[in-house]
């Protein structure tokens, strides 16, 4: 960018900061992509998080957790929650998603994954973000919800984020392992949309992040 006349060209350190951020969050699903190992690409992601959540500007924690925070929780990783998915498509349909904040946000459904998890087969809806640039977003809920894991959903593909597993032979990847909470779970100052109705499974997905009370 090129500054006018007389003019000083700025741009703040936050967006900076959040840029840097995306960066690290792409390479580091990147690796994730190419392991082939995926318990030990789990491993590199745990570790790659912690460092984000403990020493960038751009954390999700509150400044004030950051010094000695001792690392996000998880579920051991269980090889069998990594599944693929069949994607179908289905009509399109705009839904406001609520958020945290009591807002909403607008997705398109652009259409279903359907896999089977733990003997039962489980359907799930695919979202693309409306706003410029678009983005896949597979939020959902389960059995584990506001027990073991945060009641409002986790978060499995957020690709405007970087959260992308790839596909395999067409298909696409659900490593379940690889799940993780919202923002918001960490700090009200962030707003996130929730998963919807049709996107919470009954069936309990003991796999990925767990949700700890802040200050707990």
């Amino acid at each position: 960018m090129r500054a006018r006349a007389g003019h000083t060209s700025v741009v703040s350190l936050d967006e900076l900061d959040l840029l840097d951020y995306k960066r690290r969050v792409l390479a580091l699903y990147a690796q994730v992509r190419a392991a082939d190992d995926p318990a030990g690409a789990f491993a590199d992601w745990v570790d790659g998080r912690d460092a984000l959540f403990a020493g960038h500007p751009q954390s999700a924690l509150p400044a004030d957790e950051r010094p000695g925070f001792g690392g996000l929780s998880y579920f051991p990783y269980d090889p069998v929650a990594r599944v693929v998915g069949e994607v179908a498509a289905a009509e399109r349909r705009r839904y406001d998603v609520p958020s945290s904040d009591g807002a909403t946000m607008s997705f398109d459904r652009v259409g279903t994954v359907a896999f089977t998890l733990h003997g039962e087969r489980c359907t799930l809806e695919l979202y693309w973000l409306a706003g410029y640039g678009g983005g896949l977003f597979l939020p959902f809920a389960d059995a584990t919800s506001g027990r073991e894991t945060y009641g409002a959903g986790r978060y499995l593909l957020d690709t405007v984020k970087g959260a992308d597993l790839g596909s395999d032979a067409g298909r696409l990847v659900l490593d379940f392992n690889f799940s993780y909470n919202p923002s918001c779970s960490y700090d009200p100052r962030w707003t996130c949309p929730l998963a919807p109705p049709p996107n919470r499974l009954s069936l309990p997905v003991r796999a990925g992040e767990l949700h700890v009370e802040r200050g707990a």
